[in-house]
């Protein structure tokens, strides 16, 4: 897989919520820290998501702002 993404994180699908529409993906990264994604059901249904299943998490911001306590 080639992807133009910089920020590409490996993990499993922890757990995933079916609604109306979309799907609510927890991916399990290692050390337990979890990113959530909504998808559509069907990317969901194309992709074979499943509890367990390795996968990747693909971070694309077009801008990153920074921000600091005052």
């Amino acid at each position: 897989m080639k992807i133009s993404a910089r920020n590409t994180l490996k993990g499993k699908v922890k757990q995933i919520e079916q609604g109306a529409v979309n799907s609510e993906v927890t991916i399990e990264l290692p050390g337990g820290i979890e990113i959530v994604s909504i998808i559509t059901k069907k990317s969901a249904a194309n992709l074979g998501l499943a509890k367990g299943k390795d996968v990747y998490a693909i971070i694309k911001a077009s801008s990153v702002m920074v921000g600091v306590d005052h």
